[in-house]
Order: C-alpha cells, then structure tokens, then sequence
C-alpha cells in the first residue's frame, strides 16, 4: 500500500488497527544467527532486541548514538533474559554522521556472519535543523538509513548464501506515509532543494514525507535487489503502530497527547511487531513491501 489515502480513511485504517488489532508474539527461533538494531537502546528497538534475545540469537548488536547508554540497556537485556554476555554487543552508530555509518558498515563486514538488521532509530523533532547537508529528518530518517542499509546489503546476501538462510532488511516506516502532503513536490527543481528551505516549511508533516521518501527508496532498492537464491534478502518498510514511545520526547498539545495515550500500543506490542518483520520464516511476498500489522498492506 503506497498510494494516498484520504484523511478519512486514513482514520478508520489507524482505529481499526489500533483498537481491535494486535501483534502475535513471535515464536520463529533465531538459533545461531546474528541480528543488528539500530536505536535500541530504550523503547521499541530496546523491545525488538529483548524479544530477539529470548529466541535464541547467537548475538544481537545494539547500534546506538550513545553507548554508555547502550551499555545499560544491555545489561538490562542480560538481567531479564538471563542471556549469557556474549550475546549482546553494543556498537556506536550516529545515522546523522555519514562517516559514523561507514565505520559501522565496515565493522559490520567484518562479523562471522550477520542475518537480518533491523533499522529502527529515527528522529520525529518540531525544530528545523541541518544535519550533514539536509533537514534532519532527511538526513536521518532517509538518506543515513538508506546508506546503511546499502552498505550492509552485501554481507546479508554473503551470509544468507553460506550459510543457507535468508537474509532479513527491515526499515521501521510509518502509516502517517499515506498523508504525507509532500508540498515540495510542487516546487520546481531538485526535491531535496526544496528539502533544504527552512522558510515556509511545515515541520508537522516533515516526519511521515521522511518516512514516504523511505519507502519509495527502500522499494527501488527491493526491486533492484530481488529476494532470489542468488541475493535471498528479504528487504521490507513496516510500522510497529502508534505506540508508547521515546520518539515522541518534544512537548506536544496536551489533548493530542491524551489522544494518543489511549490508542497507543504498549511499548512491548510494537517491538514484537518490529521483530515479525525480521523473523528468520518470513515469506519472500514481504520483499519490497509495507508491513502493517504484520501482514503485508495492500
């Protein structure tokens, strides 16, 4: 599902799956495998990791700005698993610094193996800011999470190759996608120009365009790279819902938070969602799409 909706039914699509739908807990075992999430240190990506832990990763690396942070979620993770340490790593990852993601990348190259990487650290701000050579939002939610992902494609297909398996690239978007207005569109010129303007922008809408233009890049890249014997990676967008979550740390209206507070997943419902779409069973008809709960949008 890509096209847009109108805000109507936009409305009944997010009731519905928020008051009568919820994620499965996943029973798939991840038994020797190795699994990168990135922004994991607290909320959903914190959940998604747990859950992987408990079943059975050989290791699971948390990629997190800060890794004092990232240690303390990793020893949490330990405590409530009873998981043994080598199971958990902490790397440093900043998906607003390009020379931060290429250092992960290339560490990452260098593991036995790597099975599936979960791409969830995002930012959602009400500020206009310039990071690297774009709007944040772009920078992070768009081009620093599209070149990681490229840059980690190669060794997921290596690795699904030796050892048998397929490989799993998930990209965690948002179903606010589908009325993304995306304004700048209509200015002439290179889009990401129009990106660039700070006057006139409306920072409302910058986090579902971000995550639009993530799913428009994520499916070229699925349909450049099929999920074939020869390539054998699963590379998707989902959404874990609205849920209870770190991302929405900016002071917002207080009806509109009491709003979301009652349709809100708890913070455990969207991490299990998160894992479903990196399960290592997960059917080759997710290759390019857009998972909403757990199951393929159409």
């Amino acid at each position: 599902m890509a096209t847009p909706m109108s805000a109507l039914t936009f409305t009944y699509h997010l009731l519905y799956s928020q008051l009568f739908l919820r994620p499965a807990y996943p029973t798939a075992s991840f038994a020797g495998q190795t699994v990168i999430v990135t922004g994991s240190n607290t909320g959903l990506g914190f959940e998604a990791a747990r859950h992987i832990v408990l079943l059975g990763a050989s290791k699971v690396i948390l990629a997190v700005r800060t890794v004092s942070k990232g240690e303390a979620a990793a020893a949490k993770i330990l405590e409530s698993t009873k998981a043994t340490k080598t199971k958990v790593e902490v790397w440093p990852l900043d998906l607003s610094n390009y020379d931060s993601i290429k250092a992960f990348a290339e560490r990452a190259g260098k593991l036995d193996r790597l099975d599936a990487v979960l791409q969830n650290a995002g930012i959602l701000s009400n500020q206009f800011k310039m990071l690297e050579e774009d709007e944040a939002h772009i920078t992070v939610n768009v081009v620093g999470a599209v070149l990681l992902g490229l840059l980690v494609l190669p060794k997921l297909r290596q690795s699904a190759k030796d050892f048998g398996t397929t490989g799993r690239l998930s990209f965690v978007g948002s179903d606010s996608m589908h009325i993304a207005p995306l304004k700048e569109a209509k200015v002439p010129g290179p889009l990401f120009d129009a990106l660039r303007e700070k006057e006139g922008v409306d920072m409302g809408s910058r986090y579902p365009v971000s995550k639009l233009l993530l799913f428009y890049a994520v499916r070229e890249i699925a349909a450049r790279s099929p999920a074939t014997p020869e390539s054998n990676v699963v590379i998707n967008v989902m959404t874990p819902g609205l849920c209870k979550s770190d991302i929405f740390r900016e002071d917002m209206p207080w009806l509109l938070s009491k709003i979301l507070s009652l349709l809100s997943r708890t913070t455990e419902q969207g991490g299990i969602a998160m894992v479903d779409a990196v399960r290592p069973d997960l059917e080759t008809s997710a290759h390019g799409a857009f998972l909403w709960d757990c199951r393929v949008a159409t």
